[in-house]
């Protein structure tokens, strides 16, 4: 049986990894996106947008909620209001918009697996970077709550923390971030997409089966929790 995939953020970085290496495993892959070629635009942050774009593909048995933005790299205090806003409305309401649309249709066929993007900032907190940080954080205790809600369904939910990655997204920190990141990674380096991809395409399949809520760390030995 072919399983199907929503990747959203799936054009570019982790979600474009994740999408190339579960289509090696045969998974069907549906990449939302707003940029140009994705197989469906959408907004992820839009609710009714969510919900009209999930009916119209049939659901997944897969979701992997990649879509998100890095936001000000400033000072807490020097943060405007509406940027810290559209941080949460991407990484965190986005999430939530996804999975409150799959959830129902994993549910019924009694197997699904959500794997969310998180980050070590959302353990950690970077200097500069708390709205990202803050929203990461709430991804890590919304992927807790809804993993134990689902724990006798057939749908795990897992999160995956990594360190710095090089990615598009990344590519938009200054020098002096990106180095303060690294410095903290015992490996002395950025990590890989495609590294990321291969413990996403494990989470997403049966090989995990007595594992749920959990959050997965891949940091080159940063993670301390």
């Amino acid at each position: 049986m072919t399983r199907t995939a929503i990747i959203t953020g799936g054009m570019s970085g982790l979600g474009a990894a994740s999408a190339i290496r579960l289509a090696e495993d045969g998974v069907e892959v549906i990449r939302f996106d707003l940029a140009a070629g994705a197989d469906v635009v959408v907004d992820v942050s839009d609710a009714a947008a969510v919900d009209t774009a999930v009916a119209r593909v049939g659901g997944a048995d897969i979701l992997l909620n990649c879509a998100g933005i890095v936001g000000p790299n400033m000072p807490l205090w020097e943060v405007d209001g509406a940027a810290w806003d559209r941080v949460f409305a991407v990484n965190v309401r986005g999430t939530f918009n996804l999975c409150h649309a799959v959830v129902p249709g994993m549910r019924e066929r009694g197997w699904g697996r959500i794997v969310n993007f998180a980050s070590i900032a959302g353990k950690e907190g970077n200097p500069n970077l708390a709205a990202y940080s803050a929203s990461k954080g709430a991804v890590i205790a919304m992927t807790k709550s809804l993993g134990k809600e689902l724990a006798t369904s057939g749908v795990i939910v897992t999160a995956v923390a990594p360190a710095v990655i090089e990615t598009p997204m990344n590519a938009d920190n200054t020098p002096e971030v990106l180095q303060y990141m690294t410095n903290l990674i015992p490996m002395k380096r950025l990590g890989r997409a495609e590294e990321v991809a291969e413990l996403v395409a494990w989470l997403a399949s049966d090989r995990v089966s007595f594992s749920t809520g959990a959050i997965y760390d891949i940091s080159g030995g940063r993670a301390t929790y």
